[in-house]
């Protein structure tokens, strides 16, 4: 019952909120606060009872289960802790924004409890389906404000989403054929006498890119640094800190069951991982606008958790025990730390947007010199991201750079290239504490270019209210809480049950010296790249050509000029070849009468709904007739959402396209 509560409580509130918000705003936030605290309250039962839920034959062969060991306790605490932390914000924030906020609060809830379900499933299939339900229903928080901007990085986020689903679902059916089970629980023995090995490596990385599409791995991370910057700051705590760790966590779900020990795997993980740590934090040094450089900084440190991911593999490939549970308490313990190290930083950048109203560098330039308690907060959450000692990030860092260290020592095949990743990891955390400097420093010590602006700044004291100064503050103190070895320690056991962390010695000269110098580089990086190259005449300059956009520049043309020629000259193919064109017509005609079935089947369902639920009837002229609820739920929805029926239309169209696709390779090959 307890589960029950946690995963399916938010899909209810959901509804409850949107009808209390169509008679009273005020009655809606404070029941969406009570509601969020109360999911909170119920995820911390889950540390002093372990239960196991399952709803037998529900959209799964097997069901749906859900059970609730260590990490999944912990995840699922902090995913309700983020939610109530950026519900309590939230009410300022939106104070002077009443336009479509019962769709954002109904969607939110309904993320929330699709997170849950996520984060507690027992299998791959029950993650699957809240994977893709989140997927849907967080798009709304990109298209929030019905800008041209968001639109398109909304359009971005569900193509991305479709892409990865349809993928992940295939893998999965592969995996389901392979091993005969999705069970988390089951799963590694099942692979391991599985008589089709040979399958199993595909299902892997077909899982692998489903969940990467999700967690913003390279190459699919182009929705990341553009969405961001037009959701909501609270939205963007969450997709930054939470929905990023669900592809996260489906990575190391499958890399802990099916592919514990492969080889190729490992390299297939490490790469794109290095890949996406290096890449992330370069975008975050030449971006001028505080949400873009925290949604790239969000890339990078998701490329963290995947190279340690890789590192644990390639440990368990060669049967080292020890390595492989110090690369397993580094990502796991950077994963939290990450999610509430986002959570302060968006949050102290949504105190500025909700205030000024803008993002870019120059214009916010000195807004924070005289607020002591921004300036707190957000210098906690620079501090822990940057791997400073005494603050969180420092020790997961240094977990997953002596997962690193261990492999060159113990790795005699990959040791040259263990070598040059762990120089790109230092270079990387390097970069990091680089660009948090170049934002520290721009708003809280930088005077404004115009001294008419930094007068109205500095009078401005009172940023915040007491509710969103708890918020942002409050959550900032954890980057302390979690800095004490003694703590953290303690939680990687219980999420891993790795007891070896507890002897472990984190402030060693070895440790520290690794610290000390990718805050050399980065110290090095701000003084002559930034402030040399990055600024000139006393403004800050996006110098990254916009040519090396990979979604202007690859995925779009692929999609609509090469694509539609190679279909052409494929049709072309066909109908001029003896044998195929008699085929190809076959498949026409029948493709044109599966259409026109479905066509009027969906006519038909409609005009039932017309004449049933949504209440139409003919009326005599001048007679006034109430509307049904379908109907003014449309038309609400259809006011406040602009373009997004389109996107919808669109989604549906590949997502019917995708699923006949996987039914036909299933067919053929099984």
């Amino acid at each position: 019952m307890l589960i029950f509560l946690i995963v399916f409580g938010p899909f209810i509130l959901a509804g409850a909120s949107y009808m209390i918000g169509k008679k009273n705003e005020n009655c809606r936030d404070l029941f969406v606060t009570v509601g969020t605290a109360a999911e909170l309250l119920l995820s911390l039962l889950l540390f002093s009872v372990m239960p196991s839920y399952r709803i037998a034959a529900f959209m799964t062969e097997a069901g749906l289960s859900f059970t609730t060991d260590g990490f999944r306790a912990v995840y699922a605490v902090i995913t309700a802790f983020m939610w109530a932390g950026t519900t309590l914000f939230a009410k300022e924030y939106f104070s002077k924004e009443r336009e479509n906020l019962n769709r954002y609060w109904f969607f939110t809830l309904l993320t929330l409890g699709a997170t849950e379900g996520v984060m507690l499933s027992g299998d791959l299939m029950t993650a699957f389906l809240f994977f893709e339900i989140l997927s849907f229903t967080s798009f709304t928080w990109v298209i929030h404000e019905e800008s041209p901007e968001a639109v398109r990085a909304g359009y971005t986020y569900l193509f991305i989403a479709v892409i990865g689903g349809l993928v992940l679902f295939m893998g999965l059916a592969l995996l389901r054929y392979a091993a005969g089970t999705l069970s988390f629980e089951a799963l590694g023995e099942a692979v391991r006498v599985s008589a089709d090995q040979q399958l199993i490596l595909p299902a892997g990385i077909c899982i692998l890119f489903g969940f990467g599409c999700k967690a913003g791995m390279f190459p699919v991370h182009v929705w990341l640094p553009k969405a961001h910057p037009v959701a909501p700051s609270p939205a963007s705590a969450l997709l930054s800190g939470i929905l990023t760790k669900v592809g996260v966590y489906g990575i190391l779900m499958i890399s802990c069951t099916a592919l514990m020990g492969n080889e190729i795997f490992a390299l297939t993980v490490l790469l794109p991982g290095v890949i996406t740590m290096a890449l992330g934090a370069v975008l975050a040094l030449f971006s001028v606008n505080l949400k873009r450089t925290l949604a790239c900084s969000s890339m990078s440190q998701i490329g963290f958790i995947l190279t340690g991911t890789g590192m644990m593999l390639i440990h368990s490939s060669g049967g080292n025990r020890e390595g492989t549970g110090i690369a397993l308490a580094g990502l796991t313990l950077h994963m939290v730390n990450h999610s509430l190290i986002k959570l302060t930083l968006f949050m102290a950048a949504g105190v500025v947007m909700m205030n000024l109203r803008v993002l870019t560098l120059d214009e916010i330039r000195g807004y924070g010199r005289n607020k002591p308690l921004l300036m707190t907060g957000f210098a906690l959450g620079a501090l822990g991201i940057s791997g400073v000692p005494l603050f969180n990030g420092y020790l997961s860092k240094t977990l997953l750079h002596e997962g690193i260290v261990e492999g060159i020592r113990n790795t005699e095949r990959y040791g040259g290239l263990l070598s040059v990743i762990e120089w790109i990891f230092l270079f990387s955390g390097g970069l990091t504490f680089a660009y948090m400097l170049k934002l520290f420093i721009c708003i809280f010590v930088q005077r404004n270019r115009d001294e008419r602006v930094q007068q109205s700044y500095d009078r401005d004291r009172k940023c915040m209210n007491m509710s969103s100064g708890a918020a942002v503050f409050g959550s900032s103190l954890l980057m302390i809480v979690l800095g004490q070895p003694f703590i953290s320690t303690r939680l990687i056991n219980h999420m891993t049950g790795f007891e070896e962390i507890l002897d472990f010695r984190a402030f060693t000269a070895e440790n520290l010296k690794g610290a000390f110098i990718s805050l050399a580089i980065g110290a090095f990086v701000y003084l002559t790249v930034v402030r040399r190259v990055l600024v000139r005449n006393g403004s800050y300059v996006d110098l990254w050509p916009e040519k090396l956009d990979l979604e202007d520049l690859i995925y779009r043309p692929l999609i609509t000029r090469y694509l539609p020629s190679f279909m052409g000259k494929a049709a072309n193919v066909f109908g001029e070849n003896r044998i195929l064109k008699p085929l190809f017509r076959i498949c026409l005609k029948a493709a044109i009468v599966v259409t026109r079935i479905f066509e009027g089947l969906t006519d038909g369902c409609i005009l039932l709904l017309r004449r049933t639920v949504m209440r139409e009837r003919k009326v005599k002229c001048g007679e006034e007739t109430e509307p049904g609820f379908l109907i003014r739920l449309s038309t609400v929805l259809a006011a406040g959402a602009g373009q997004l029926f389109s996107n919808f239309s669109f989604a549906m169209m590949m997502t019917c396209i995708g699923i006949i696709i996987v039914l036909c390779y299933i067919q053929i090959f099984f």
